[in-house]
C-alpha cells in the first residue's frame, strides 16, 4: 500500500490491522531506525548537522525536512541513509510473521523506488494535493511550504495510478475511507489470500462485456509483475487474447503469454508465479492442436488468485505453433474488422454453453488456417 503524504494511509493501515492484518508500516519503521541512540540518527546528524536535533537529542523532523527536501541531492542523501535501515527491519518483521498471515506493507515511496511489481496487489490511497496540504497543516503542524515541498518531491498522481491495482479515494471523511477499506479487505484481500493458500485461481464467469479502455493499462501492470517474478527465465511476456485488441468486446479476463526457451523452464516458474499471485492450474497442459504433432501444442497454465482481476497466464515455448499463433491472432484481429465481428459472434454464442472454451473450437478450426494464410501473405513476423 502506498500514497502521498497526508493521503490517509494510516487510517487504512489501522483498519487492516484491526481486521487481522499484519501491517508493516514504513513510516513507523523509519521512525524506529532514527530514534535516539541509533546508528541511523548518528548518520543523519553527520550528514545534516546537529540543527536537526531537538534539545532532548531526539530528531526534529520539521527541521530535517526543511533541509533534506530543499534539493534532490540532499533528499538522495537522506534516502541513502534511511532506506537500507528500513529494508533490514522490514525483513525482520516479515520473517517473524506466521505463514498464514496477511501482510500489508505500507510503503510511502513504493512508486519512487520502483518496487510496485514486487507485490501481488498494490493499493494506492489518494486525496487531492490541496486537501492533503490542509490536513497536514492542521494535524501535523508543518508549514505550508514544507508540505508542498514534500508533495512535490513524491510521485505524481499519474505515476501512482500507473501501478495501482486498487485506487482508494480519500476525498471524504475518515469514516467513509474506513468503510472502503473494510469492503476491500473482505471482498478482495481475504479471498485473494485464501486462494493463494489453497493454490487455487479465483473464480470467473464467461460473460462477454464491452471493451474496457483500461485493459491495456491493467495488462501493463500484470506484465511488469510477471517480468519481475520470472526474471531472465522469460524470453518475452505479451498481452494476448481479446483484451489486447483495441475496441473489441470480450470476457473481462486478461490473457498473458510468457514465452520460455525450453519446456523445463516452466517448472522453475511455479513457485515465483505463486508468490506473485498466480497459482498453477495443473489440469491444463495443452492447447487444442492444429497440426499432427500434438506435443508442439503443450503448455503450462497459471491463473490469478485475485478475485478483483481475473488473469490467465499461458506459458509456451518459443517458436512452437501455439506460441506463435497467440501473437499472430492479436495482430490478425487488429488488421481485420470483419474477422473481429465473426469472432465476437462466436464468443457470444459460446457464453451460453456449459464449456465456453470448447464451444469456440469449431470457429478456430477454420480460422487458424485463415490466420496463417494472412501471415504468409503479409510477411507477418512475431
Amino acid at each position: 500500500m502506498t500514497g502521498g503524504i497526508g493521503a490517509g494511509k494510516s487510517t487504512v493501515s489501522s483498519t487492516f490491522s484491526e481486521l487481522g492484518g499484519i501491517v508493516v508500516d514504513g513510516d513507523v519503521i523509519a521512525r524506529e531506525v532514527v530514534e535516539p541512540g541509533t546508528d541511523g540518527l548518528a548518520r543523519l546528524v553527520e550528514a545534516f548537522g546537529e540543527d536537526i536535533l531537538q534539545p532532548d537529542g531526539a530528531l526534529n523532523r520539521p527541521a530535517l525536512a526543511a533541509v533534506a527536501f530543499s534539493d534532490d541531492e540532499k533528499r538522495q542523501t537522506l534516502n541513502g541513509i534511511v532506506h537500507p535501515l528500513v529494508a533490514h527491519r522490514r525483513s525482520e518483521l516479515i520473517a517473524a510473521a506466521s505463514e498464514d498471515a496477511v501482510i500489508v506493507e505500507d510503503i510511502p515511496l513504493l512508486v519512487e523506488s520502483q518496487m510496485a511489481p514486487m507485490f501481488p496487489l498494490v493499493i494506492v490511497v489518494n486525496a487531492d494535493a490541496e486537501l492533503r496540504v490542509a490536513r497536514l497543516i492542521e494535524y501535523r503542524g508543518f508549514t505550508e511550504a514544507d508540505e508542498r515541498a514534500r508533495i512535490a518531491a513524491q510521485a505524481t498522481e499519474e505515476q501512482r495510478r500507473a501501478v495501482a491495482d486498487v485506487w482508494l479515494d480519500n476525498s471524504g471523511s475518515s469514516g467513509e475511507l474506513i468503510e472502503k477499506a473494510r469492503g476491500l479487505w473482505y471482498e478482495r484481500i481475504l479471498p485473494f489470500a485464501h486462494n493463494l493458500t489453497a493454490g487455487s485461481p479465483a473464480s470467473r464467469d464467461n460473460v462477454v462485456v464491452p471493451y474496457d479502455p483500461t485493459w491495456p493499462e491493467q495488462a501493463q501492470r500484470i506484465t511488469a509483475r510477471l517480468r519481475t517474478a520470472c526474471g531472465h527465465r522469460a524470453v518475452r511476456i505479451d498481452h494476448i487474447g481479446s483484451t489486447a485488441v483495441p475496441g473489441m468486446d470480450g470476457k473481462d479476463v486478461i490473457d498473458i503469454q510468457i514465452t520460455i526457451a525450453a519446456p523445463e523452464v516452466a517448472d522453475e516458474l511455479i513457485e515465483p508465479l505463486l508468490a506473485a499471485g498466480y497459482p498453477q492450474v495443473a489440469s491444463v497442459t495443452a492447447d487444442t492442436a492444429h497440426s499432427d504433432d500434438t506435443a508442439l501444442w503443450h503448455k503450462r497454465f497459471h491463473a490469478s488468485a485475485d478475485p478483483g482481476r481475473p488473469t490467465n497466464v499461458h506459458i509456451r515455448v518459443q517458436g512452437r505453433p501455439n506460441q506463435q499463433f497467440a501473437l499472430l491472432f492479436v495482430d490478425w484481429l487488429k488488421a481485420n474488422p470483419g474477422v473481429r465481428a465473426d469472432y465476437l459472434a462466436a464468443k457470444r454464442a459460446a457464453q451460453a454453453t456449459a464449456d465456453y472454451a470448447h464451444a469456440k473450437e469449431p470457429w478456430f478450426l477454420d480460422n487458424y488456417r485463415r490466420a496463417r494464410l494472412w501471415a504468409d501473405s503479409t510477411g507477418w513476423r512475431s
